[in-house]
């Protein structure tokens, strides 16, 4: 069954913060292979400008993907995950994600269209600090598989 589409335009109220450590910065790094001392090395982080270790670009998918929850649990929304497939993901940053922040996501409904028998969800989510500071703007397309695929 064809997702609502009256849910284009939906807004989620902002996520509950996530503090940004230090060490999920390494640990984010290590995984990714980004090798600058400045996902790592506090002194090298203040040295260029920053007030503490700063994460890699993709870092902004771990909290990007927790807000997507609040969609994917939305019992009106009707959404069946096991049938999902990341289709796209792009970031804007407005500065680097940084040691000791605390984020909070509002996530968007952009879009929600069927093509052959897919329905693809366009989302939008802004990230920025508790105190209403942009950090990053994060967009996916979800596409949800029919029941034929």
């Amino acid at each position: 069954m064809p997702l609502d589409q009256s849910f284009t335009g939906r807004v989620y109220p902002p996520s509950p913060p996530y503090e940004v450590g230090r060490e999920k910065i390494r640990e984010f790094a290590d995984a990714v292979g980004a090798t600058s001392p400045l996902h790592r090395d506090a002194e090298a982080a203040r040295a260029a400008g920053y007030r503490d270790v700063i994460a890699p670009p993709t870092f902004a998918v771990i909290v990007s993907l927790k807000a997507n929850d609040v969609l994917v649990e939305d019992p009106e929304l009707g959404l069946d995950y096991s049938r999902v497939v990341h289709g796209d993901q792009s970031f804007v940053h407005h500065r680097p994600i940084t040691a000791g922040d605390r984020l909070v996501v509002e996530l968007h409904v952009d879009g929600i269209t069927s093509r052959m028998g897919n329905d693809m969800l366009a989302l939008r989510a802004e990230i920025s600090t508790e105190e209403g500071e942009r950090v990053t703007t994060g967009r996916c397309t979800l596409v949800v598989r029919g029941e034929d695929a």
